[in-house]
């Protein structure tokens, strides 16, 4: 029997299908080959969880083009949060891999949503405690602006223009669901977490 595919809440506006993150993705893999043909010192990171998903599909397609084997990573930013002090509960840390040297490689940093910089901010924290890379570049599938620090991303699937007072919600085929971009309003009094 197959697997039910999980469904979002109905007040959920889709504002990206599956082909559009598709076409997105693999629009941005070709630019990251482009923008240096030598891709031999090339590693895609993804930042847990939904950025994992989309980098390994970013890897997945540069692989595909180039008939190369690309070093991949995963980076948990939890406990270089900058509101870590903050927070309510106590934080689940689902651990940091990167197999591979970073010191001197050309790091693709990928995650799904590109907000405050916070996020990003955190994430190159972590990659500095593993070494020195030649440089790090940032991809990600969706700019929805607002940004707080002074961080740009140098390859976006979409950007998309967005109130404060909404979220933006990405499920993927990989967590069970129909791959799609949401946006969300904040209902009052409702409290979600913000991701980004």
């Amino acid at each position: 029997m197959a697997n039910q595919v999980k469904t979002v809440p109905a007040h959920w506006k889709k504002v990206l299908d599956a082909d559009t993150i598709a076409r997105s993705l693999s629009r941005v893999s070709y630019e990251i080959v482009e923008r240096d043909r030598d891709i031999s010192k090339l590693a895609v990171v993804g930042v847990r969880t939904c950025g994992e998903f989309i980098a390994q599909r970013i890897r997945d397609k540069i692989q595909e083009i180039e008939h190369v084997d690309v070093p991949f990573g995963i980076i948990d930013i939890t406990l270089y949060r900058d509101d870590l002090l903050n927070a309510a509960a106590q934080p689940t840390l689902k651990g940091t891999d990167l197999p591979f040297s970073v010191s001197g490689a050309r790091i693709v940093l990928v995650d799904d949503v590109l907000f405050t910089g916070r996020t990003v901010r955190a994430a190159l924290d972590a990659i500095i405690d593993f070494g020195r890379p030649s440089r790090v570049e940032l991809a990600c599938l969706v700019d929805r602006g607002h940004r707080e620090l002074p961080i740009r991303a140098d390859y976006v699937g979409k950007n998309l223009p967005t109130n404060r007072n909404e979220f933006v919600r990405v499920r993927l085929s990989e967590q069970g669901f129909e791959d799609g971009v949401y946006v969300v309003s904040r209902s009052g009094g409702k409290n979600e977490e913000e991701e980004q």
